[in-house]
C-alpha cells in the first residue's frame, strides 16, 4: 500500500506524489490511500485536547482552517477545511480558541510517519485515477501567447 498526502500544501509536491503513487499502482498493483494535511496534523496534536483549529498557511493573507474535536481516545472533524482570512485566525486566537499547525503556535508539521499510521488503520483504498489533491481555490492558468516569428 502507498499512502499519499493530498494537501493542502505545495502544489507541485502534491501533484508529484500523486503521480508517483499512480505509477506504482499501474506497474505493481499496489493499493492507494490519501489523507489530507489537516487530518494528519489533527492526529499529531498529541496532548492538545478539546476543540482545535488546524491552521495551514494558504498564502495571499489567507489560511486553510478545519476544526477538530480531539480527546485522548478519539478525534473528529467538526468543521471542514476552508479558506479563511488571516484576521479570522487572529480573532479565533484572541477569543482563546486553540489554533495549531505549521503557521501558528503550537507549531505542528505533517509527518510521513503519522500519514503511515493513519493509513495502517484504514481500508478505503482509491483507484489511482480517482486520487485527487485537496484544492480549495479555483485553479486558474494563464496560457502564454503563441510565439511570434518576425
Amino acid at each position: 500500500m502507498i499512502a499519499v498526502g493530498l494537501g493542502p500544501g505545495s502544489y507541485t509536491g502534491i501533484r508529484a506524489a500523486i503521480a508517483v503513487a499512480q505509477g506504482w499502482q499501474l506497474a505493481r498493483g499496489v493499493k492507494l490511500l490519501g489523507s489530507s494535511s489537516a487530518e494528519c496534523l489533527a492526529a499529531q496534536a498529541q496532548g492538545i485536547f478539546g476543540r482545535v483549529n488546524v491552521v495551514i498557511d494558504a498564502q495571499r493573507g489567507e489560511f486553510y482552517a478545519a476544526t477538530w474535536e480531539i480527546s485522548a481516545a478519539a478525534r473528529a472533524e467538526i468543521a471542514p477545511l476552508k479558506i479563511v482570512a488571516a484576521a479570522e485566525i487572529a480573532a479565533r486566537k484572541n477569543a482563546g480558541e486553540i489554533c495549531a499547525g505549521p503557521a501558528v503556535d503550537p507549531v505542528l508539521f505533517p509527518s510521513a510517519g503519522m500519514l503511515a499510521r493513519l493509513a495502517a488503520g484504514r481500508n478505503d483504498f482509491v483507484a489511482g485515477e480517482k486520487m485527487e489533491p485537496v484544492y480549495l481555490r479555483e485553479v486558474s492558468f494563464v496560457k502564454a501567447p503563441p510565439s511570434r516569428i518576425f
